[in-house]
């Protein structure tokens, strides 16, 4: 039964990257018609050239952000011993949305600023933006020291930049249209480039996470526990906190705001197998990269030729699956005595 125990992790991650090659394959055959046969998709080379330029890479682009994102959500709960943190508690949602929104006001107000907004382009504004707001957070916990007030700058940062964005727009409502593919997150201009960024950020972030996963195991006994056990605290969460913005401003950058998918992934994986953060960490990868792609499916085939934003799917399915969870897990009793 033990042994059975230790082999079970190793099982999800092979039924995990068998189920990834699965919808990547499914999705070479969804197009803004449904579902295709395999002869259709290789019927002539208009119809090779769209499976390979735009449903293959938006697959592998669907899962290497479901990756980061999945990644990220295990590091900050275990950064943070909290299991409702997510990959954008430290403000970096709210930092590339402004970061997006004032490119492209000054796109549209500044005939100098042009020329390097384009060569910076949306990507790299919502990347920019996300990385300052997570300095920002560091600036204003005064470090890593203290979980309590890191988690408190964050919220401050997001809600702040969060304003802001929302006075950019208030000002200019002429972007709002623009704003609101990326606040609804969406894979579909995803591009072989930008898999290779996402793919080269994810084995960067997963290295370095697998390497520090023990402060993270010993952070989860307690943090006296962990300086008693010799381990170097400090420093490494700072490692984490920048291996958690990476991987989030990777991931936002190219798809805009994809909710619940960091949130779910780690706790899916719990609900299968009991690991350390090691094994965690890399599980939680391979379910968030397995449940994006499957929630772009399902955006691409539900309402077929229209096409749903994978951001609202993933918030509602990710909603209604952690809501469950809290039912089955705390009932509430009426009439109970506290």
């Amino acid at each position: 039964m033990s042994q059975w125990l230790r082999q079970r992790p190793l099982a999800l991650a092979a039924g995990l990257v068998l189920l990834s090659f699965f919808l990547m394959a499914l999705g070479a055959c969804v197009g803004s018609t449904g579902l295709q046969s395999v002869r259709e998709v290789w019927s002539d080379a208009v119809s090779q050239q769209i499976v390979w330029d735009i449903r293959l890479p938006r697959s592998a682009g669907a899962w290497a952000c479901g990756a980061l994102l999945g990644l990220a959500g295990a590091v900050a709960q275990g950064l943070f011993r909290n299991p409702l943190a997510d990959p954008y508690l430290l403000g970096s949602a709210a930092g590339a949305s402004l970061g997006v929104c004032v490119a492209l006001a000054l796109l549209g107000a500044s005939p100098v600023a042009v020329p390097w907004l384009l060569q910076l382009g949306t990507t790299g504004a919502a990347f920019v933006g996300a990385t300052a707001a997570v300095l920002l957070t560091l600036t204003l916990a005064r470090g890593v020291q203290q979980t309590l007030r890191l988690l408190l700058a964050g919220v401050v940062v997001g809600v702040v930049l969060g304003a802001a964005s929302s006075l950019v727009l208030l000002a200019q409502p002429q972007l709002m249209q623009a704003m609101q593919g990326f606040m609804l997150g969406s894979t579909a201009l995803v591009d072989w480039s930008a898999c290779v960024l996402m793919l080269g950020g994810w084995c960067f972030c997963m290295v370095v996470a697998w390497t520090l996963s023990p402060v993270l195991d010993g952070l989860s006994l307690g943090e006296n526990t962990a300086l008693s056990l010799g381990l170097p605290v400090a420093p490494i969460r700072i490692a984490l906190v920048l291996v958690l913005a990476l991987a989030t401003g990777t991931a936002v950058a190219h798809t805009g705001l994809i909710a619940f998918v960091g949130l779910a992934a780690p706790h899916l994986v719990r609900a299968l197998v009991r690991a350390g953060h090691a094994r965690l960490v890399l599980l939680s990868s391979l379910m968030g990269g397995a449940l994006l792609m499957g929630a772009d499916l399902l955006a691409r085939s539900l309402l077929a030729p229209q096409e749903l934003p994978v951001g609202v799917l993933t918030a509602v399915l990710g909603g209604g699956y952690l809501l469950w969870l809290m039912h089955r897990q705390n009932p509430v009793v009426v009439g109970a005595k506290p």
